[in-house]
């Protein structure tokens, strides 16, 4: 008989790092979530930019079956047919030539940030070791990567981290030339920050931070853990930029929840891992690279592509409705669906109220720091979820307003 849990068991059971909201989903499919009351939810976060196709999808249900009853996991003194698969498809998708596979996009950048040293240390030297990255930005929760994140909350308390850090503005290219320097071996950067508030690169600034690495020789390393794998409206975001990295990350939606990361890198910088530098025990299983394979196949066509950019088109104009009416968001941007509303400055420190509200209208949305509602939904999110979605939203906006009024 299985054990009845509830909310309360999280407090009794769990270590207390998350406070998870009261619902506890037990059914998803495609768009639509299910709690254990059997209340209906329209999904709009998508598990934090994870679930590209949604809940359930039957291709991927399927190829989950029939890997089931064939390989779960071989150690790495040994190789897969999934994994040299799915390594193929995204070396000949992609600028990179050779991949490195793990469980999260935490560990992915783990493995860059790694990489970069070990390859300057290979090319230049042991003094060539500082890492540029950019205020705001979220690259993990290991200890090096929330050191080169340049969010300060996330280091509180575990000092002394990694050294041989710096960081400045996003799309401040005045402050990166000061900054950066022959002592760098790498420049960290999202195409499009996510946890800093959904802001993307300008063109130009990305354009003049791969200037700048070659200029220094330093490598330039894009995180694409929540922009890849279709989000942004092309199979990686870089694409939109005229930059190429030489070295990107990915996770989250590559494995529509079930959990793999992704380094890829060209051939020359990918040679300093060599035998023994680094590993990964379940990093490239088959059964993760079996599905990861079947998201890249499905999210990597015109149709999948291009109904992102109609379905961002849809999105800016919910927001934009709503806003005209109640004037909350001073602010609608983002790449394909990723989309973050920034509060006004009546609602500043504020924007989980949004959240809250939603989600007892029926509507799981996120957000981005502390004033930027941020929406992160399936790629292949029916319209008339969207639809419903917005209207839940708009009731959910109205009550927030209410509350502040009355406040």
């Amino acid at each position: 008989m299985t054990e009845q849990v509830t909310r309360a068991t999280f407090d009794e059971v769990m270590v207390p790092n998350y406070a998870p909201s009261a619902v506890i989903p037990v059914r998803g499919e495609g768009s639509r979530v299910w709690d254990k009351e059997g209340k209906e939810y329209i999904d709009f976060a998508g598990g934090i930019a994870v679930t590209a196709l949604g809940h359930s999808h039957p291709t991927l249900v399927n190829v989950v079956r029939e890997q089931a009853g064939q390989l779960w996991h071989l150690a790495n003194v040994m190789t897969n047919e999934p994994a040299l698969r799915l390594a193929k498809k995204l070396t000949e998708k992609t600028f990179a030539d050779r991949v490195f596979f793990c469980n999260s996009g935490g560990e992915a950048n783990e493995a860059a940030f790694k990489l970069a040293r070990r390859y300057a240390f290979d090319h230049f030297g042991p003094e060539k070791n500082e890492i540029v990255a950019f205020n705001k930005s979220f690259h993990g929760r290991t200890l090096f990567t929330v050191s080169v994140g340049g969010q300060p909350k996330y280091k509180e308390g575990f000092e002394p981290t990694p050294g041989g850090i710096g960081h400045c503005d996003y799309n401040n290219i005045e402050q990166l030339k000061a900054l950066i320097s022959d002592k760098t071996c790498a420049v960290v950067m999202e195409p499009i920050q996510g946890e800093g508030g959904i802001i993307p690169a300008d063109l130009e600034f990305a354009k003049q931070v791969r200037e700048l690495c070659d200029q220094h020789k330093a490598l330039l390393v894009f995180d694409e853990v929540q922009s890849g794998v279709g989000r942004t409206g092309t199979l990686f975001a870089y694409e939109q930029l005229g930059v190429t990295p030489d070295v990107l990350t990915s996770a989250k939606a590559l494995g529509n929840g079930f959990p793999v990361g992704a380094m890829l890198a060209t051939k020359d910088v990918a040679a300093s891992l060599a035998i023994g530098t680094h590993g990964s025990t379940y990093g490239g299983n088959p059964m993760a690279c079996a599905i990861a394979e079947a998201v890249v196949d499905i999210i990597d066509t015109p149709e999948v592509l291009n109904g992102v950019n109609k379905r961002h088109d849809l999105f800016v104009a919910g927001l934009t409705a709503i806003n005209e009416k109640y004037h909350v968001f001073k602010d609608i941007r983002g790449m394909g669906l990723l989309v973050g509303a920034e509060v006004t400055d009546s609602f500043k420190g504020n924007a989980k109220a949004f959240l809250t509200e939603a989600t007892k209208e029926g509507l799981f949305v996120l957000v981005a720091g502390a004033d930027v509602v941020r929406f992160a939904p399936s790629l292949i999110i029916p319209e008339e979820d969207i639809a419903e979605g917005f209207v839940r939203l708009e009731r959910a906006v109205a009550k927030v307003v209410a509350d502040n009024k009355t406040a």
